[in-house]
């Protein structure tokens, strides 16, 4: 038979051990995700880690630390199309990135254990159990803090409604007005509300302002003849 011929015990003990790292470290990582009733769990961990193991370890008994390499670089792939799996959208929010991720790092003890590299999957299971645990009040605690207009990342637009024969004077005094008070103008577009009537919609460059400073220039500008409306408004860049 030619497992008789092939089969080598010091081979085996060793990719026991692999395999077995593997199995335990994927347990403990996938233990934290189960409890926190997480879309891929327990076994999920558990069996990305393993075949994670078997396949650089098959690859470095066959072929080498070459081989190995080439076959870890595919698991990496193939581990991110099973994360893909488990993220979600729903409306705005995206849901599972943390849970995939989780995927990719057991995929990651799963490579050391099968390169024989077990100091270094004991070390990334701890730096995984770590994040999803220890980081998590740090995360809470980041999420609480109020977050000031200057620190936002938000797309401000100032709009002013005119007549089309007044449209040009009132786009100079727009312009002349946001950039008097320090914020630069992208660019501006017009649109026709109707046969005498246009919109105009500045969009600032600057993505940090100070509300009171731009109701002032609102304010001025809705003072100007044939103006009928101006107000400014702001959107999230995501």
């Amino acid at each position: 038979m030619r497992f008789i011929e092939t089969f080598n015990l010091l081979d085996y003990l060793d990719t026991l051990v692999s395999l077995g790292s593997a199995f335990v470290l994927g347990t403990l990582i996938g233990a934290e995700r189960q409890y926190r009733q997480r879309t891929a769990g327990l076994r999920t961990n558990v069996l990305v880690a393993v075949g994670a193991a078997t396949f650089v370890d098959i690859a470095s008994r066959i072929g080498g630390p070459t081989d190995a390499m080439r076959v870890a670089a595919n698991v990496v792939t193939g581990v991110g199309f099973l994360g893909a799996g488990v993220i979600m959208k729903e409306g705005l929010n995206v849901r599972g990135l943390n849970t995939a991720a989780t995927l990719w790092c057991s995929a990651a003890v799963g490579c050391c254990t099968g390169t024989d590299m077990l100091a270094e999957g004991v070390l990334v299971t701890f730096i995984v159990i770590a994040g999803n645990t220890i980081l998590r009040p740090a995360a809470n605690i980041i999420d609480r803090i109020p977050l000031s207009s200057a620190a936002s990342e938000v797309n401000y637009e100032v709009r002013v409604t005119t007549t089309v024969m007044a449209a040009d004077d009132v786009r100079t005094a727009l312009i002349a007005q946001l950039e008097a008070a320090k914020y630069p103008v992208g660019d501006v577009t017009a649109t026709f509300q109707g046969d005498e009537i246009m919109e105009l919609v500045a969009r600032l460059v600057s993505t940090a302002v100070e509300r009171d400073e731009l109701d002032t220039v609102v304010k001025t500008l809705a003072l100007l003849p044939h103006v009928r409306h101006a107000g400014w408004e702001s959107s999230t860049q995501d």
